[in-house]
């Protein structure tokens, strides 16, 4: 009866258009500006805060934001309906599958994928890292390391070309042309640095000979009227073709002049083929020679020639150049090597290389698919690397279609065909073409990839058939375990008050999931709650920063006539991506600032500084991005603000926009000791600690700086440190504070110094840390000098420290967390529970709440209390307390797999793995 009721209201919902520019306004870019100013300038005043009319939607540039206009996000990666049943058994079979084999580095791919969709960059990279060390074969390693390359975007930093090795073994271009398995650790470096040239001898031609080497000749080869001379059983040698022609039964055998006029090879040719006979060096020709000779050892089957040759050519493509002319003939030559390095070029060159046609030419096709098979160079890792970065440029692209096509025809395994089918239908979605994209959903559901459902549904709905999207997704959601995004995906065909009821479960089941806050704060716009449906989208926004979040409350603050917060979002989107298109991509940010500013106090450098100092010091870190955007459009090349932008990135969990921010400080430095600074963070960041520590040192012996000093300080302090370990941190903190620098940098440097003091039971000397660093507004030190009263057992001055910072800081889910070691359980309760509901993401609060419930002996409610969060945070640490809370009460089967999963996210973990090795005992 239910259903029926929605086929009649299914029937007169309209999807309705958003006004268009055209409709008000001739184009143009000056017309633009004069409308758009017009309308800013026009926002009545007159009415109270929360309150629009719907006449006065236009006022707005583009309209308001409608429901009608918002859509679920279709994720691209594989989504397994069990995600931690699915991580179980691919550990399980990475166990049994034998180590420095290229089936282990595909179970490592396969890894990757399956992890892309928690946006972990530091797991994607160690799932690429893996697959590098346990692969054998020259292709594999060549897309391997281009791949890892580019997760460092090595292609942004200016003064590194494509071919520049990092000194890293798994990445370095030369050791990727080196068939055969050698295990290599992530942290090993590579010897092609080192000048292992040979110094050739004073060896001297004449005509045909080599000094030094002579031998009688006894066989002639004629090529028109010259003669080359040669020594019958060195050519003889080469393969046995020729030794069966010059010594068998052929009529050459015989003779003593030969016609190889025909042969085509050239008269050159023949004398280097007779210099290689009795030399077996190439160092001695130029390449146009090499090439020849590749000719003739393939007519006349030189193996020993052609692999010479091949290797000789193989190490002479430097370039892009270089590499679309010998990719040719390698191709026609079956040259593998040569093939090899000149895929490599290619791929190293990305994501640039997508838009040089002269490049595409060689994957696209089918034909040239085949030409690389037929050289062992067309497989699915190749073309999964080619297509993942021409989804992240383009999702429309003809060029990203036509790559997953062909890695449709490369794809063997199930997971692999999943992978694809879904992917190709989220590109198709993306195009609007939607039966096509129905057809691939419907291929990659039936493979066993239940998300796709959302894509088959989402494809009938844009078809016209919304009924049947929304029978399918309440036929997914009965017959399988409640998930988050299934009622998010049904919620988007359901009407009326089932609708917000769907919405209502989806966050409850999944709180990261985007589309629900921004439906209930559209929905409130058109209540014309405006300001209900800024603190709606606030929910979101204080634990996951997202471009059309932010976008979706400019909007809202536009509305209001809040010029300065919706400049402060608009600022901080741009920040995160800066080629952002506003309001259905009709504006550009940076267009939007301009109007903007005008109605906003204008600040000069000076006033910028002080206003960063203020949003620093209350833990405002939206702000502070802000206010460092704006000093940046004022002085672009200012690294030291690059830098600063990184690092309250990195607090926001931004990391792929806080690494590009730590790369732009890098490149607009402009003394050395800066650019080892920031290249030792950016190698810190991507687990290369040895290397990053060195590139601290090398700085501090050109300039003693603050930055260099605490980078020092803060790699040798990630880590479990002894006494001895722990003076000399602190002295190289000392000698950091000694140094020039402001007052926000110097207040974190105080507060890792007390943290030290703190470990090392010097409670008095690092109180001291802490309170230096609250005279200069570092106000984080309130949890510091928390700390210390804990220690001191004075745990009601701990409680207020902590009160303070949860008064001061605009940003407090993780003070609400520290507190609640301060207090009674009934009041940690609460701190933990606001905690949640500030930050579903924390996983602290949930663990403790289940050791809370394990304690008083409800273990069915200690697991579900986990599980609940293990369904949207598959986290290592929850993993682990549900394993041991399972193995309590006897559940082994389930404490197997929860180690499983979590080991596959961390193999090393001690804990983890000694809790596996007793439950599998």
């Amino acid at each position: 009866m239910h259903g029926l009721k929605l086929v009649e209201r299914f029937k007169s919902t309209q999807v309705h258009a958003l006004i268009s520019p055209s409709d008000t306004t001739t184009g143009g870019k000056s017309s633009r500006r004069k409308f758009i100013n017009h309308k800013i300038k026009s926002f009545s005043k007159s009415k109270p805060s929360n309150w629009v009319s719907v006449s006065e939607s236009t006022h707005l540039p583009y309209g308001l934001p409608t429901t009608d206009l918002l859509e679920p996000f279709i994720d691209p990666h594989l989504k397994p309906i069990d995600f931690v049943g699915t991580l179980a058994d691919l550990y399980r079979r990475l166990q049994t599958c034998s180590a420095q084999s290229n089936d282990k580095s595909m179970l490592c791919i396969e890894q990757y994928s399956l992890l892309r969709s928690l946006g972990d960059p530091k797991l994607l990279r160690q799932c690429l890292r893996a697959a590098r060390q346990n692969v054998g074969d020259v292709l594999s390693k060549v897309v391997l390391s281009a791949w890892l390359r580019l997760e460092r975007r090595e292609d942004e930093l200016v003064g590194v070309s494509a071919m520049d090795c990092s000194g890293h073994i798994l990445d370095c271009p030369k050791a990727a042309l080196v068939s055969g398995y050698a295990f290599n650790s992530i942290h090993d470096n590579c010897q092609c640095l080192k000048d292992h040239s040979e110094v050739i001898g004073t060896s001297m031609f004449i005509g045909n000979e080599c000094l030094g080497l002579n031998e009688d000749s006894d066989v002639s080869f004629f090529i028109g009227n010259e003669e080359i001379k040669c020594v019958r059983y060195r050519i003889a040698a080469l393969s046995r073709v020729l030794n069966v022609m010059l010594f068998g039964s052929f009529l050459e055998s015989k003779m003593d002049r030969i016609d190889f006029s025909q042969i085509g090879i050239s008269v050159k040719g023949m004398r280097a083929a007779e210099v290689y006979s009795r030399t077996r060096r190439l160092d001695f020709f130029s390449p146009e020679i090499v090439l020849e000779l590749l000719s003739f050892a393939n007519r006349f089957c030189c193996e020993e020639m052609k692999s010479a040759c091949d290797a000789h050519l193989a190490s002479l493509v430097g370039n892009m150049e270089d590499a679309l002319v010998l990719i040719e003939f390698g191709l026609e030559e079956t040259a593998n090597l040569v093939v090899a390095s000149c895929l490599q070029v290619m791929l190293r060159e990305l994501p640039s290389s997508l838009y040089n046609w002269k490049v595409m030419k060689f994957f696209c096709s089918s034909e040239a698919r085949e030409r690389l098979a037929r050289v062992g160079h067309a497989s699915f890792l190749l073309y999964y690397f080619l297509s993942q970065v021409a989804m992240e440029e383009s999702m429309v692209s003809n060029i990203t279609l036509i790559l997953l096509e062909r890695l449709s025809e490369c794809a063997t395994e199930r997971w692999q065909r999943e992978l694809v089918s879904h992917q190709l239908g989220c590109v198709l979605l993306e195009r609007k073409e939607y039966k096509d994209a129905q057809r691939c959903f419907e291929a990659a559901a039936v493979a066993g990839h239940v998300y796709s459902t959302a894509g088959v549904a989402r494809a009938k709905h844009k078809q016209g058939q919304q009924y049947s999207a929304y029978k399918l997704m309440s036929s997914l959601i009965s017959e399988n375990k409640p998930v988050g995004w299934m009622y998010q995906e049904r919620s988007f065909y359901n009407v009326g008050r089932e609708k917000i009821l769907d919405l209502k479960t989806a966050t409850e089941l999944d709180p990261t999931l985007l589309f629900p806050y921004k439906y209930r704060a559209v929905a409130k716009v058109e209540e014309k709650q405006i300001r209900e449906a800024i603190l709606e989208i606030d929910k979101i926004i204080w634990f996951k920063l997202s471009p059309d979040c932010l976008e979706l409350r400019a909007w809202f603050f536009l509305v209001v006539e809040d010029y300065e917060s919706a400049l402060r979002d608009i600022r901080v989107l741009l920040t995160l991506e800066p080629n952002y298109m506003m309001f259905h991509g009709k504006v550009t940010g940076d267009y939007l600032i301009g109007l903007l500013s005008h109605r906003v106090q204008q600040w000069n450098q000076a006033d910028c500084w002080m206003q960063l100092y203020q949003r620093w010091s209350c833990i405002d870190d939206i702000g502070s991005l802000a206010i460092i955007h704006q000093m940046l459009a004022n002085d672009p090349g200012k690294s030291l603000l690059r830098f600063r932008q990184s690092l309250l990135l990195l607090r926001l969990n931004c990391q792929k926009a806080a690494m590009r921010s730590l790369r732009l400080a890098r490149n607009h430095s402009t003394s050395e000791h800066e650019i080892l600074v920031y290249e030792g963070w950016i190698l810190y960041d991507t687990g290369h600690r040895e290397e990053a520590l060195s590139r601290a040192e090398k700085s501090i012996l050109l300039q003693r700086s603050f930055e260099a000093f605490f980078l020092k300080a803060f790699i040798l302090a990630d880590k479990s440190l002894d006494p001895e370990s722990s003076s000399y941190v602190v002295q190289i903190l000392k000698e950091a504070l000694k140094c020039p620098s402001d007052g926000l940098r110097k207040g974190q440097a105080l507060n890792n110094l007390g943290s030290i003091y703190v470990d090392c039971g010097k409670l008095d000397l690092a109180a001291d840390c802490y309170m230096n660093a609250l005279d200069i507004k570092h106000t984080r030190a309130h949890q510091g000098l928390a700390r210390v009263y804990h220690q001191k057992n004075q745990r009601q001055a701990a409680y207020d420290e902590m009160t303070k910072l949860i008064e001061k800081a605009q940003n407090n889910a993780s003070a609400y967390e520290k507190r609640s070691e301060y207090c009674d359980q009934e009041m940690a309760k609460f701190d933990l529970d606001t905690a949640t509901q500030l930050d579903p993401l924390r996983t602290y609060p949930y663990r403790y709440r289940a050791a809370v419930l394990m304690d008083d002996q409800k273990e069915t409610e200690a697991v579900e209390e986990l599980t609940k969060a293990i369904s949207f945070k598959p986290d290592l640490q929850m993993l682990h307390l549900r394993a041991a809370f399972y193995e309590s009460m006897g559940n082994l089967a389930s404490a197997l797999q929860d180690c499983q999963a979590a080991l596959c996210l961390d193999p090393d973990h001690k804990e983890t793995l000694d809790l596996y090795n007793r439950a599998r005992d």
